[in-house]
């Protein structure tokens, strides 16, 4: 039986979402926001020159249409040169309201969100009071730092030192529907940051909030703080059954790379791997060489996102990139002949945009394994479809298969 596999980069989004205008960055809108395209730009210009040099090199992505797929998304002509084809692109466009993680990751599984999720818009003072009061009683602490919207890093800069010492959980948001708390892995103790994300979590679910996520760090000072690869995200269970399921009860593998396994609540997912990026290729790699006939593996990349989209550093992001691209053409290397690889995204999160949140966009659909074609525009669930079809299990929802 075919495999499937299913990669998503997290927030390479190629701009063009048609909703754009309802999205916003510091009250600016998302019209116009392109990650793709403008980091492409950028590179091709010379803005992006730290640690690599010269125009965007994705040669890999670009043979199986990336620059095609962006042209049709949003009319841009990205600088990043033409090679010779040799899989097919689409051109994938979200319906469900919002621009973060869970909402992607379902719809592309075959679940869109039915409701609207709950957001702390206040920049300070972010969370309500009786939220405050339940993080500090299954904290054990009196009181709470933070309470604001912040970046992930300025906020250990800001609070870290005042955590250790006085052993307040750090609490911050964004934009999007999360609650992140950080704290210190020794100081503070990870399983105990892990405890109080999992008991405070039921309570926001219940509001239709998407994520909490425990954000362990270690270090001695602003200096050297540095969050470790413990991240753990205790998302809201998708409403429906998702390809994740639907491939469980057909008696497939299905193995999770990443934070998918979070993303899903663990749901229908056999075995999850985790790590950093580059740990995270190893495992898809060993899976591409391992994994059983018929099964399942559906990998997310998270460091584009949150180490260079919402840190709006171009020439990361670019670099990143361009580490990807060569590691993809190995994995593609070590397919077998009736595989299907889709590499995707969930949304964009431009580094050369205003504020430091995700982008409403479109994103790439990339296949490898159905032959050199253009697959034109389809909606996030179709991927969901498609694989289901691959797999020669039933597909549930509205989505069609492109394949």
């Amino acid at each position: 039986m075919a495999r499937a596999f299913v990669v998503v980069i997290d927030s390479v989004g190629i701009g063009g979402a048609p909703d754009a205008d309802q999205f916003f960055n510091d009250g600016r809108p998302d019209t116009g926001a392109n990650t793709l395209g403008h980091i492409a730009e950028a590179c091709a210009s010379g803005r992006a020159e730290e640690g690599r040099s010269g125009p965007l090199a994705v040669p890999v992505m670009a043979s199986l249409g990336l620059v095609k797929a962006m042209r049709a998304a949003s009319g841009f002509d990205a600088p990043i040169g033409h090679v010779p084809q040799i899989g097919g692109a689409a051109v994938a466009t979200e319906i469900s309201k919002g621009k973060d993680t869970p909402s992607g990751h379902w719809e592309l599984a075959g679940v869109p969100v039915p409701w609207d999720w709950h957001v702390f818009p206040d920049k300070t003072n972010s969370f309500p009071p009786d939220i405050v009061a339940q993080i500090c009683a299954f904290a054990g602490t009196d009181g709470i730092l933070g309470n604001c919207h912040a970046s992930g890093t300025e906020v250990l800069k800001t609070f870290g030192q005042e955590h250790m010492q006085s052993g307040r959980p750090i609490c911050y948001t964004s934009v999007d529907s999360v609650l992140q708390i950080a704290a210190h892995e020794e100081t503070f103790g990870l399983e105990r940051l892990l405890t109080l994300c999992k008991d405070i979590a039921p309570t926001l679910h219940k509001m239709n909030l998407g994520r909490v996520i425990a954000r362990p760090f270690l270090g001695s000072g602003p200096d050297d703080f540095k969050r470790t690869a413990n991240r753990k995200d205790f998302a809201i269970a998708p409403p429906a059954p998702t390809l994740c399921d639907w491939a469980a009860e057909a008696g497939r593998s299905v193995y999770a790379v990443g934070k998918i396994g979070d993303i899903f609540s663990m749901r229908g997912i056999k075995e999850v791997r985790k790590g950093r990026d580059v740990e995270l290729m190893r495992h898809l790699s060993d899976f591409a060489r391992e994994a059983e006939d018929g099964s399942f593996v559906f990998a997310n990349f998270v460091e584009f996102d949150s180490e260079y989209g919402h840190r709006r550093d171009v020439s990361g992001y670019a670099r990143h990139l361009e580490w990807f691209d060569k590691e993809l053409g190995a994995l593609i290397g070590s397919l077998q002949s009736d595989d299907l690889l889709i590499v995707t995204a969930d949304h964009g999160n431009d580094p050369t945009w205003i504020g430091t949140d995700h982008t409403r966009e479109r994103v790439p659909v990339l296949v490898y394994g159905k032959g050199v074609r253009d697959f034109g525009h389809v909606g996030f669930v179709d991927v969901a479809a498609s694989v289901a079809e691959h797999l020669g299990i039933a597909p549930r929802g509205t989505g069609r298969s492109f394949i």
